[in-house]
């Protein structure tokens, strides 16, 4: 069981359901309502960790990680983003929480030049939502649009499964031919192990509905401790290929962490 998280309240924090406040390793008055890392250090916590205040207190979900440069005396340190879930607030002076993760944190980005301007609404991404939280127990999901530009999306992978710790990643569209799809490209950039058991999964139940399928070039593989797959760009297409491969994610997080069970007993 993790040790119990120590931060410290400058003044008492009043929170209503979904407010923000953040937690940091140095002081940094800029930042209000905040709460400072005891003993300076604040431990690993990934998006999707759930905070439980043992003096009583709404319960605090992360939803953001980043790192925050030093500037005059205050020194470099990290900054996690987190949110109130119901009503209530913390005192004044230390306060103490329970670390638990029970679900698991998505993201979801979609690919699209005309989709990032605002262009054309995105239909796609919110199918990997839902269609993600009726196989999976979602403890948070994020969501993400941006052009089909690959330096922009192999930066945002690289957030999102090393700085934020998100569990699985899932990318929708840019996995064709036309000159602008290079997801593919892009995400092979940042994976460390190919899931070809994912790819051939996913075209397997593409091909049976349309033969067109055999033109998608979506990879799948692992970056840090994230799942990451590509999708294609059609929300009908996105429930047909995540259905193929989502009873395998849990398993294969904890593969990926090293869980040491016989996998032959699923």
């Amino acid at each position: 069981m993790p040790h119990p998280l120590h931060l410290v309240a400058d003044t008492a924090i009043p929170l209503a359901a979904g407010d923000r406040l953040h937690l940091v390793e140095t002081a940094a008055p800029e930042l209000f309502p905040h709460l400072t890392a005891g003993g300076g250090r604040l431990p690993r916590l990934t998006v999707g960790t759930r905070l439980s205040p043992a003096g009583g207190g709404p319960d605090l979900l992360v939803v953001g990680v980043c790192s925050r440069p030093g500037e005059g005396d205050v020194p470099a340190g990290r900054v996690v983003a987190a949110k109130a879930l119901a009503d209530g607030g913390l005192p004044a002076g230390a306060n103490s929480f329970h670390i638990e993760k029970t679900g698991l944190a998505l993201a979801w980005i979609t690919l699209s030049d005309k989709g990032s301007q605002g262009l054309r609404v995105d239909a796609a991404g919110p199918a990997i939502a839902e269609t993600c939280a009726a196989a999976l127990p979602i403890a948070l999901a994020q969501g993400h649009i941006i052009p089909d530009e690959p330096r922009e999306l192999t930066a945002l992978l690289v957030d999102l499964a090393i700085t934020q710790g998100f569990d699985l990643v899932v990318t929708t569209g840019g996995t064709g031919l036309s000159p602008r799809d290079t997801t593919p490209e892009a995400t092979l950039a940042v994976l460390e192990k190919r899931l070809p058991g994912f790819e051939a999964a996913m075209l397997a139940a593409s091909l049976a509905k349309t033969k067109h399928a055999m033109l998608s070039r979506a990879v799948a593989g692992t970056l840090g401790q994230a799942i990451v797959v590509n999708v294609p760009g059609s929300p009908k297409a996105v429930r047909e290929t995540l259905a193929a491969i989502l009873p395998a994610i849990p398993h294969g997080l904890d593969k990926l962490r090293g869980d040491p069970a016989d996998c032959g007993q699923g």
